[in-house]
């Protein structure tokens, strides 16, 4: 079977080829993408010989003079305008089961392709004149994308047990392109899953956050728990099956119904940070779980533990801390927005939530409306409509009080010019009078009203908090 392949720079690459005498193929992500209609500008070719001495030759005829060679591995990568292009020797591998670097020998195409992931990822295209085009595919697995299955080459407990990160990139492709992990394939990774403990933890976080980034992410979380992977990747979610809840707004599994709000989240955002607060949302409750009879189970403050928990889960994750606040943040407030239903709620309460929300509280309105999870229509047409009501009022109080992205208008250098306070604890907490001021509606968030207050306050905070501190 021929690929019709019109990329000017793999004709030129196999013009070179020839000239060499040398075999060179298209291989892995490229064929799998072409045959499934994408164009993609990452391209690995594999050479019947030396992958570095065929680079250099192709850099040195196209005039290319950044190219960087990865001698250890035998393998040489070439900045395109478009991407990439990365060139290596076919090879074969055995490995060491302590470690998932392989001893590399010398090999046959076709042994090349046997030790890569699955079978869609190892088909090949000649790139030589005389079988252009030319589709390798000694696995079949163009039978398999067409049928949409993640099988692997060889062995599944030989793969997975040679390089145990293929366990996370099956559910990972499940996850992303909603294709079936074969059923001997999946059989395979239970057994094997105390091995991901040679990998590293970057190389697993990874994997997992391209899982949550995919269209519908449940399909790869409830992959990583029925197989065992969760407990061993991120025991904290495991931990959420089999957790009860009330019936009337939840999934009675926690694990089930925080799989949903991811799902429903991702339809609304792309937001990955957002999306990992909605995974982490109910975090805390089989910590907080208390049966309270006429009741039901209870989870009270489970959202301020949960938030506690986010900055060791990250740590742990070795996910960057540039965003630990943000999903802290969200994990917090993420119920406050339902406490505003009631008609008899005060602009005070309105304000501090948007206050504490900050720029976040639209991000914290995304993830309430994901995480209406009931089946009865009724129940989630009403939840909506609420946070219709919450949203407005929101947007009300805000025009009207200035709210979004507070700041105090009296800043702490000119409360210590005005008070003759040197810098310390009491500036902070005439600044936070001040603050309690405006969302309590005792005054305009304007700086004289603002002023005023300090003038008629500090005096008394003065004499009452100045031993104290």
């Amino acid at each position: 079977m021929k690929i019709e392949i019109s990329n000017k720079i793999l004709k030129k690459i196999g013009v070179i080829a020839d000239e060499r005498s040398i075999e060179a193929f298209v291989v892995g992500g490229y064929v799998r993408d072409k045959l499934l209609g994408k164009e993609v500008t990452d391209i690995d070719i594999v050479v019947v010989g030396s992958g570095v001495e065929f680079a250099q030759a192709v850099a040195t005829s196209l005039r290319k003079k950044k190219i960087v060679v990865y001698e250890k591995f035998g393998t040489a990568m070439m900045p395109t305008e478009e991407g990439k292009i990365e060139f290596v020797g076919a090879r074969k591998e055995s490995y060491n089961r302590e470690s998932r670097n392989p001893l590399v020998e010398v090999g046959t195409l076709e042994e090349d392709l046997s030790r890569r992931d699955f079978t869609i990822n190892a088909m090949a295209i000649s790139i030589n004149a005389a079988t252009w085009g030319e589709l390798k595919d000694p696995f079949n697995g163009q039978a398999d994308l067409d049928e949409q299955m993640i099988r692997t080459p060889l062995d599944p407990a030989t793969t997975f047990d040679d390089d145990p990160l293929r366990i996370m990139r099956a559910i990972r492709f499940s996850s992303q392109k909603g294709f079936t992990i074969e059923k001997k394939t999946l059989a395979a990774i239970p057994p094997m899953k105390e091995r991901l403990s040679i990998i590293s933890q970057e190389r697993i976080t990874e994997e997992f956050m391209k899982i949550m980034a995919s269209p519908k992410p449940s399909i790869g979380l409830r992959l990583m728990f029925d197989t065992g992977i969760m407990q061993i990747v991120f025991p904290e979610v495991a931990e959420l099956s089999g957790v009860e809840q009330r019936q009337d707004h939840h999934h009675k599994d926690v694990f089930l119904h925080t799989c949903q709000v991811v799902d429903n989240i991702s339809v609304m955002t792309e937001n990955i940070n957002l999306r990992m607060a909605a995974l982490l949302h109910d975090i805390a409750k089989p910590k907080t779980k208390k049966f309270i009879e006429g009741i039901g189970w209870t989870f009270h403050g489970h959202e301020e533990i949960g938030a506690r928990m986010v900055k060791h889960i990250f740590r742990k994750l070795k996910l960057p801390f540039d965003y630990v606040q943000y999903v802290e943040k969200i994990v917090r407030l993420h119920q406050r927005p339902m406490q505003l239903v009631d008609e008899n709620v005060t602009d005070s309460a309105v304000r501090r939530i948007l206050f504490e929300a900050g720029e976040e509280i639209d991000d914290l309105m995304t993830l309430c409306r994901a995480d209406i999870t009931s089946k009865n229509p009724k129940l989630v047409k009403q939840y909506s409509y609420n946070y219709d009501l919450v949203s407005q009022r929101m947007k009300e109080v805000e025009e009207k009080d200035k709210l979004r992205a507070f700041q105090p208008p009296v800043r702490g250098d000119e409360i210590m010019q005005i008070c003759n306070l040197p810098a310390g604890k009491l500036v902070g907490i005439l600044k936070s009078k001040i603050e309690e001021a405006i969302l309590d509606g005792k005054i305009p968030n304007e700086r004289e009203p603002a002023l005023q207050f300090l003038l008629e306050i500090k005096d008394e905070i003065i004499e009452n908090y100045g031993e104290e501190v």
